[in-house]
């Protein structure tokens, strides 16, 4: 059982799979707020925010301390922007930060009773590229190797 233990953490140890699973959550990450994000979009359009979605910010997101028109651009605009750049790893520990923090404050000013699901788990793969950085399979990995050859 310890020979299977430790060929399982010499194989997860290897460069290339922490690369696969820092993307892994890079996409994962992204999918949650890009699909979020989408839904508050008008049907057919690129980015015409919907009806709707200013209808939830003036009643039931009231709670974030924003103008309520403001807070619909600017959390439509995040969810689309962040998710793209998270996905490509073009500035992701960046990225992760604004995802984390519009987490907290859709944790504490929307959904104060949403911590352990999902919340928690939105904040932890966040912090996983906020720590860890994207990996080797991302434009950043690709610029810092460029910068770092000049």
């Amino acid at each position: 059982m310890t020979r299977l233990y430790d060929r399982l953490t010499e194989f997860a140890a290897r460069p290339l799979i922490r690369d696969i699973v820092l993307l892994f959550v890079r996409i994962a990450l992204a999918a949650i707020f890009w699909r979020s994000g989408r839904t508050k979009i008008e049907e057919g359009t690129w980015f015409d925010i919907s009806e709707t979605t200013f209808f939830l910010f003036e009643n039931e997101y009231s709670g974030v301390p924003l103008p309520p028109e403001f807070s619909a651009y600017a959390a439509t605009a995040a969810e689309h922007v962040l998710p793209l750049l998270l996905v490509f790893g073009l500035a992701s520990r960046f990225a992760a930060a604004g995802l984390i923090a519009m987490t907290l404050v859709i944790q504490l000013f929307v959904y104060p009773d949403a911590w352990w699901s999902p919340h928690m788990s939105w904040i932890a793969l966040g912090l996983v590229i906020l720590t860890q950085g994207p990996g080797r399979v991302s434009f950043d990995h690709a610029i810092s190797g460029r910068l770092a050859d000049r």
